[in-house]
């Protein structure tokens, strides 16, 4: 990901991830990390990326339910991570941790 340098990082992030692709990409880097805090401001991005209203709506998941869920402080169930992902494109995928 390579920012012109006409364009705010974060607006340049928020584009890129409404890509599925890209947001997928971004997903795997941020699980390496092994850390939750940094998954959840991943899929909050992806969210806004996608605009977390219509994201709620498509997930059929409130949009206070889907702010608190996937807020820093968050717990999201694996149904709500499940259709949140499926609702911006993406899908769970489990593979061999020693590939």
């Amino acid at each position: 990901m390579n920012a012109p340098r006409n364009v705010s990082y974060q607006s340049y992030l928020t584009e890129s991830l409404k890509d599925p692709e890209e947001a997928a990409a971004y997903v795997e880097a941020v699980l390496e990390l092994d850390d939750t805090a940094a998954l959840l401001v991943a899929l909050r991005q992806i969210a806004k990326a996608h605009g977390m209203a219509e994201v709620a709506r498509r997930a059929d998941v409130g949009e206070k339910s889907l702010f608190r869920a996937l807020s820093e402080n968050g717990n999201p169930t694996v149904s709500t991570l499940h259709k949140v992902l499926h609702a911006v494109g993406l899908r769970l995928s489990v593979t061999p941790a020693h590939a």
